[in-house]
């Protein structure tokens, strides 16, 4: 008989929870399966089975909390399960539940399986995990599917049925339907509630300040747009505007090393290395996975790892090594359209740097009025430690190197 355990966290994360299981006592499954997933305060781990054979026992059950190394599960390596009420776990999908016996949203249930078991057992792996995320039991949506079986897609936007009454798990009103008027209480993931504390702890610990400028986005988009097809043959990836400004802060950082720096109680930490987190938005929140070294990194290398870390935020892969010892912090809200904001400190680093949409706006060049493609930047940082003029001149170092990417190669 082995032990399945958490697995072991680093020193900064205390424990974790246990969001879902995805095979059930008794399932036979292989080497490498997908077990469970522990959520954690920065990341969602995967525990997988370590051999080819049977779990015998579910020690933790799901909003468990386990600490490092904790046991949650029994597993006999070599034996063999009820293949006829347990199919063998896919990888690349969740397996169904023992007792829910369907392969899809909206099947039917097997034979002999009772009314009252098919209402609460007879749900898909999506349609548990949406139930999970969002708070509202399956058994009081509408159901859309054969049979008027909740579906994922039901999940996504639920239609509660017209019971007032009905109650969360935890016994409080998820929902209540007043007409088309109604309202759901959802509760707050792990990863959303530490996001939550770290930016409201950003804003009371810290003497947080922002400066803004502008930048004229045409020589750069006049570069890619000459050179795009070039680098993406040569790199295999596409090349976007992070590359640079990530370069461009980089640069920006060797000069003004206080920025570069972080506190730690009363001493200031002057790190040598440059390690910049770009925050990114997910399913499960906002997360910051972090590229090192970017001082050696070329563009190429930039565009690729920042392609690279995105899809892993977006399908909740991200290790915790991936997402810890940042040294500054970029975040482009300019995607979603956002013109201007003021973006909340990442301690304990002491700046971050804001970009924000590229609007045509009309600009005065040596006395003449042009259309131009600009983006406001905005710098916030803790005054603590960086000085005003500091935070100014590094802010306008990485406008002068966006306005002229050839300072960047001539090393300027």
């Amino acid at each position: 008989m082995a032990e399945i355990k958490a697995p072991v966290f680093p020193e900064s994360v205390a424990d974790g929870t246990i969001v879902e299981w995805h095979v059930t006592e008794g399932q036979q499954v292989n080497r490498d399966d997908l077990l469970a997933e522990i959520e954690t305060d920065k990341v969602v781990l995967e525990v997988v089975a370590p051999d080819d054979g049977v779990v015998t026992k579910i020690v933790k059950q799901v909003d468990d909390t386990v600490e490092s190394a904790d046991l949650i599960a029994e597993f006999e390596a070599g034996a063999s399960g009820s293949t006829d009420d347990a199919p063998a776990v896919d990888p690349d999908q969740p397996a169904a539940p023992v007792q829910a016996k369907q392969a899809a949203d909206g099947g039917e249930p097997t034979q002999g399986a009772s009314a009252a078991e098919a209402d609460h057992k007879d749900q898909s792996p999506a349609v548990r995990k949406a139930a999970k995320e969002s708070g509202v039991d399956p058994k009081n949506v509408e159901g859309t599917g054969r049979g008027g079986r909740v579906t994922k897609t039901d999940m996504a936007s639920p239609t509660l049925k017209a019971d007032s009454s009905i109650k969360s798990d935890s016994g409080r009103p998820v929902a209540e339907s007043v007409g088309e008027r109604t309202e759901k209480r959802v509760p707050m993931t792990r990863l959303r509630k530490t996001v939550a504390n770290r930016l409201l702890s950003a804003s009371q610990d810290t003497a947080m300040l922002t400066t803004f400028n502008e930048v004229n986005m045409k020589p750069l988009m006049d570069m890619r747009a000459k050179y795009k097809e070039q680098f993406e043959k040569r790199h295999g990836v596409r090349l976007g505007f992070m590359s640079l400004f990530v370069k461009a802060a980089t640069e920006a950082l060797k000069r003004f090393p206080a920025v570069n720096a972080s506190l730690d109680g009363d001493d200031i930490v002057y790190h040598g290395f440059y390690d910049i987190g770009v925050a990114v938005s997910s399913d499960r929140g906002l997360v910051v996975p972090v590229l090192r070294d970017t001082d050696r990194m070329s563009m190429a290398d930039v565009e690729s790892k920042i392609r690279e870390l995105g899809g892993k935020a977006q399908d909740g892969k991200l290790g915790l090594d991936e997402m810890t010892g940042g040294t500054f912090t970029i975040s482009n809200g300019g995607v979603f359209g956002s013109l201007m904001s003021t973006p909340i400190l990442n301690p304990p680093q002491t700046a971050i740097l804001g970009m924000h949409a590229i609007n045509d706006r009309p600009m005065a060049v040596n006395g003449r009025v042009e259309i131009l493609p600009m983006m406001y930047l905005a710098l916030s940082y803790d005054h603590r430690m960086i000085d005003g003029k500091e935070a100014v001149q590094f802010l306008v170092t990485i406008k002068e190197l966006v306005e002229d990417p050839a300072m960047l190669l001539l090393d300027l």
